[in-house]
């Protein structure tokens, strides 16, 4: 999923500048510093890795990945079943309680997910459409039943936008009421969100697993400028920071005071193409710039080495990856020629670039380097971040880099997102090919394993070959913590597990 920008970077300095050091700096607050603010607490409306990453400990879900990534565990669900045709879903809820005492009923789970299928606010309305009855039993048992077999389905009730919702708080607030003061089962709680700033979360008494729960609280910062994330770290003003620069990670290896994390990562950076402006439309042009574009050189200066360049949109080491898609060679020349043939000669391009993100910018101004050598102009502008997600959700952009992880371990839902339909645009490129999308529709059905490959297969192949985005490189997540911090990490689908984290 994908991290978006709506913060205004005036307004986070200024509340830095008057940072409060009352509950950032107690002894069991963890502070955690990164470059996005929250959109939204409603799960069912992001489909965002900066919401997602804080949904992940203040919701609660039926069935969790584990910190490996590679498995799928008991969360409110202590245990499921399925019946032999593969369309009746029977989870047993263990006894939970939401952040107010209130227990967690198989209706509340039932609700949430009718929800996520039905509401017209709902992003994630067309993964969920499987599901054709969710009802419950009795308070603790959840039937699920589908309208026909779906392999993801199971994973997909790990989503964090799948998260269990108390029924009669959400059914009873005025419009985005609950996603203003949210009611969850997770670790954590909401005490204040302060746009723009932060958000202060506290320990969750009622949680069920609330005494493994070492923190009594955490406070995510919102600090966009890479440098001045850095730089805070460093001085201790707080207690860890996620996105590290690559260019900043050999020096912070070096401070005896930091404990810098690699972790695995289902993460590809990738640049965006709006298929709905002029030339862009044509599969030729588009082939034109990922021949033009030098990934092996953006991987050796913008990530220090760190990244690999990426040639497929599933990502190296997940489910059906194809390790034998086309990789489209650097050659300029070639890119000019197709471009000639294309009609497409003085191409001129509008490149939306995230100011004050530090790769974001290093790679654009490579890629206009690049491209000009194919005779393509390239305009960099600069954006405030607060403004970019926007721009391309409103198609005011010709290109862009953006990046997306993986929130499940099939491949479904970045298939369903990237490749199979239209409720986000297919990714904010306004790609279209129905073949693919008919086949996106039949993979997440198909239940022959062999069979369910090789549609994968074709599918990373088709959409190399209509170049629906141009690959760029997959990477770690790079995060710093002060020395005193333990136990903090994420899975490769990017959860971070809060609850295990110890600040001594």
């Amino acid at each position: 999923m994908k991290t978006a920008f709506r913060t205004s970077r005036l307004a986070a300095f200024a509340a830095l500048l008057c940072l409060s050091t009352s509950f950032a700096h107690a002894a069991g607050v963890l502070s955690i510093a990164r470059n996005e603010d929250s959109t939204t607490f409603d799960p069912i409306k992001s489909a965002q890795n900066v919401d997602n990453w804080v949904f992940s400990n203040v919701f609660d879900v039926l069935v969790r990945v584990d910190a490996t990534g590679t498995k799928l565990v008991p969360g409110l669900a202590e245990s499921w079943s399925v019946s032999d045709d593969g369309l009746t879903y029977t989870f047993k809820l263990r006894d939970a309680k939401f952040s107010d005492g209130a227990p967690v009923t198989a209706e509340d789970a039932a609700y949430s997910l009718i929800r996520i299928r039905d509401d017209k606010g709902s992003l994630w309305s067309d993964s969920f459409k499987i599901i054709d009855t969710a009802t419950a039993s009795d308070a603790k048992t959840l039937v699920v039943k589908l309208k026909s077999k779906s392999v993801p389905f199971l994973s997909m009730m790990a989503l964090p936008n799948a998260s269990v919702l108390p029924k009669k708080l959400v059914e009873g607030a005025a419009a985005d009421t609950f996603a203003e003061k949210p009611v969850g089962s997770g670790a954590f709680s909401l005490v204040e969100w302060r746009r723009g700033d932060r958000i202060i979360l506290k320990k969750n008494p009622n949680y069920w697993d609330a005494a493994k729960v070492s923190l009594d609280g955490v406070e995510w910062l919102v600090i966009p400028d890479d440098n001045t994330r850095m730089l805070k770290i460093q001085a201790g003003e707080v207690d860890a920071a996620i996105t590290v620069p690559f260019s900043r990670v050999a020096e912070l290896k070096k401070n005896a005071d930091l404990t810098v994390i690699s972790d695995p990562s289902t993460r590809e950076d990738h640049m965006l193409i709006n298929h709905e402006h002029g030339a862009l439309a044509k599969k030729e042009v588009r082939e034109a710039l990922d021949l033009a574009i030098d990934k092996k050189a953006i991987v050796e200066a913008a990530t220090f080495g760190l990244g690999e360049v990426a040639y497929s949109y599933v990502p190296k080491g997940s489910l059906y990856h194809y390790a034998d898609n086309l990789q489209r060679p650097y050659d300029p020349e070639k890119a000019k020629k197709l471009l000639a043939d294309a009609g497409a000669s003085g191409l001129t391009l509008n490149y939306i670039v995230n100011a004050g993100k530090e790769t974001d910018e290093q790679i654009a101004v490579l890629v206009q380097q690049q491209l000009s050598k194919a005779g393509v102009t390239v305009n960099l502008q600069k954006v405030d971040p607060s403004q970019s997600w926007d721009m391309l959700v409103n198609g005011d952009y010709d290109i862009s880099v953006m990046y997306w992880t993986n929130d499940i371990l099939d491949p479904d839902q970045k298939t369903t997102f990237v490749l199979g339909h239209d409720t986000n645009l297919n990714y904010m490129t306004r790609y279209k090919n129905e073949e693919v999308k008919a086949l996106v529709e039949a993979a997440r059905l198909e239940t022959d394993p062999k069979k369910r490959e090789a549609m994968y297969v074709t599918l990373q192949k088709m959409a190399k070959a209509d170049v629906n985005w141009i690959d760029l490189y997959y990477s770690p997540y790079i995060n710093v913590t002060r020395k005193n911090i333990s136990n903090f990490h994420q899975n490769p689908l990017g959860r971070f597990f809060l609850e295990e984290t110890v600040k001594n």
